[in-house]
């Protein structure tokens, strides 16, 4: 069966809900208990995308609050607090107990809890005569967001900045690499599985890729091993592969415009957590949710834009068609008359027509909702020219480069601050040689458009680095040079930023990532994966490198992007699964999921921290 991460996780909140008491088939507690929720706001992140007010009434809990509220006691009542282990709320947690809130404390953790911390804990509750209060402590291993039944964030911001910023020393390096590789964990501890690894070598996946494979080895050997898959070896087709990549790996996808109904949404709409506000139509705003729940958005979010107008127009008109049907059999509708003689029969359609009206009014909803999102959506396809910036951004990637004139004319056309600053990077990455007057009139449009230039300087900077390491290939010394002084300026993001366009879209504009996937999952010889790191935490630590057993093809895989995912890449992977029969199942995650402008916003602090534009700005980017 394949993987689904929504349903793990979800299964694990109900049961953490249910005082992690075992469940009965309906998915409840054999003895209902009133109880309150307490949660951060990390936690309630979490929460958001899966459960909803009436999940919450029928797992018994009346009240929900925010650990940091003040909160008013209720007697006789347990309390189910779930919250990332920090210092903070482990001190709210023992202030709350002492004062006697609530009957008894049920303390799940995001993620698992420091002895530090858990001392701490045991002795503020002591010291405080509340130690018999706190029923359980459970390490609950949620510390991410599911977003689809296939996609997953650890919603954890800006660590692209932190990555790559040239002060990071050591040992920030080493506190982002641990928070990711724990997150990594999280997920898999949830779905149960100890996959085979495989990464390029160099740079931060390798990182996260070998603190992962530790963490795992360690766990595996201890007594209380949460992964239930059994032990012994199983072949490729029952483990899945995961796949680690940083986000430079392909840059290009994160910034560019597209015009697919999910990317869209995301980049115009800001959707978040599954949720959008657009505008209503007296005024106001219209709060809309995007999940699994709604078929309409399931079956066409991957399409094209125009094709989701059109089929929102069919759609509507099925939706008039089976009114008039209603209405005819029931004598509602024009010209139809109540025959008294066939008074069975009438009553008959009544009652099919009755029966019928939840399912038309919530075909309804559905219709007027996305007919809202497109409403909105086109008038900012129209104001700002999302379309064209979509077409040439992709000619630019498969041709390499674009005209003078039609790069210009774009700049100065239609389009905000941001778009054309997208637009202008696009070109720098697509373009192999650099033309300097070219350049320049790009940068002099882009100042009079007033768009802060410090990510379009930034990326410059690297390209030309990467130009100058090629031209010094040949003489090592100066090579080496160049790149410690490339390493101690620019982290990690030497040759990244322009792999080339080789790496940036093939001809039939297959995004590398899912090229690389593709590859990796089928397990063939292939010289663009022949070089990646193989990590099999199951296999003895000597075999692991290199001849491990596990070579695939795997049937299911987790792809996973530190630095930032996207929408568009998360649907060229589920396309994998639809045209390609060896991977039947992909999971995508990311550090968080950003928009092409939270992606730049992100690029030009790391140019301000360069001194590359005006003064250092901290990232306003705030992705899932």
């Amino acid at each position: 069966m394949a993987l689904n991460l929504r349903q793990k996780q979800t299964e694990c909140i109900i049961r953490m809900l249910n005082l992690n008491q075992p469940l009965n088939p309906s998915g409840t507690a054999n003895e209902e208990v009133y109880k309150i929720l307490i949660y951060d706001r990390f936690c309630q992140n979490i929460l958001s995308p899966l459960i909803h007010v009436k999940d919450l009434r029928k797992h018994g809990v009346t009240l929900y609050f925010l650990i940091d509220k003040d909160r008013r006691p209720v007697h006789d009542v347990p309390a189910v607090y779930f919250v990332q282990p920090t210092e903070s709320n482990l001190q709210r947690i023992v202030a709350d107990a002492s004062r006697s809130l609530y009957d008894t404390f049920h303390l799940n953790f995001s993620s698992s809890i420091p002895r530090k911390h858990l001392e701490e804990l045991a002795s503020g509750t002591l010291k405080s005569g509340s130690v018999e209060k706190v029923t359980k402590v459970h390490d609950q291993y949620l510390e991410f967001v599911t977003l689809e039944d296939n996609l997953f964030s650890l919603a954890q911001q800006s660590t692209y900045v932190q990555m790559n910023d040239p002060k990071a020393g050591d040992k920030e390096i080493e506190e982002i690499i641990e928070r990711v590789a724990s997150g990594l964990f999280c997920v898999l501890v949830t779905l149960g599985v100890v996959p085979v690894i495989r990464c390029p070598r160099g740079g931060p996946a390798e990182m996260v890729a070998s603190l992962l494979d530790q963490k795992l080895r360690d766990h595996l050997l201890s007594k209380n091993n949460l992964f239930t898959e059994g032990g012994g070896f199983m072949s490729s087709f029952q483990r899945p592969l995961l796949c680690i990549f940083d986000r430079n790996f392909e840059l290009s996808v994160g910034i560019q415009h597209d015009f697919r109904y999910r990317p869209l949404v995301h980049d115009v709409l800001g959707l978040k957590l599954n949720r959008l506000n657009v505008p209503g139509e007296k005024g106001g705003m219209k709060s809309f949710e995007l999940d699994s729940a709604d078929l309409f958005w399931s079956a066409n979010s991957s399409l094209e834009f125009p094709e989701v107008a059109v089929e929102i127009e069919t759609q509507l008109n099925k939706y008039k068609r089976d009114v008039e049907e209603v209405n005819k059999r029931t004598g509602g509708g024009s010209g139809a008359e109540f025959d008294g003689t066939d008074l069975i029969g009438n009553t008959k359609h009544l009652m099919n027509a009755v029966n019928s009206l939840p399912e038309l009014t919530e075909r309804k909803q559905v219709i007027d909702k996305h007919t809202n999102i497109a409403t909105a959506l086109l008038g900012h396809i129209k104001e700002r020219s999302i379309d064209a910036f979509t077409k040439k951004e992709s000619d630019m990637m498969m041709r390499g480069g674009i005209d003078r004139a039609e790069l210009m004319a774009a700049l100065k056309g239609k389009g905000t601050k941001m778009d054309k600053l997208r637009f202008a990077i696009m070109y720098l990455i697509s373009t192999e040689t650099i033309n300097q007057s070219e350049v320049e009139a790009v940068e002099a449009a882009l100042n009079e458009a007033e768009a802060d230039t410090s990510a379009f300087q930034y990326v410059k900077k690297i390209k030309s680095l990467n130009v100058s390491l090629a031209a010094s290939s040949a003489n090592s010394a100066s090579r080496s040079n160049i790149v410690d002084w490339a390493e101690k300026l620019y982290g990690q993001s030497i040759s990244a930023v322009t792999a080339g366009v080789k790496n940036l879209l093939s001809s039939d504009q297959q995004l590398a990532v899912t090229r690389t996937v593709e590859a990796l999952t089928e397990g063939k010889p292939n010289p663009e994966i022949d070089s990646y790191l193989f990590l099999d935490p199951r296999a003895p630590k000597s075999s692991s490198a290199g001849g491990s057993h596990v070579k695939g093809p795997f049937r299911e895989a987790i792809v996973f992007m530190i630095g930032g995912g996207n929408y568009v890449e998360y649907g060229s992977l589920q396309e994998l699964t639809q045209r390609q029969l060896t991977v039947k199942n992909v999971i995508y995650g990311a550090t968080e999921i950003l928009t092409g402008g939270e992606l730049v916003e992100q690029l030009g602090v790391l140019g301000k921290k360069m001194g590359l534009g005006g003064p250092v700005a901290s990232s306003s980017s705030s992705g899932h």
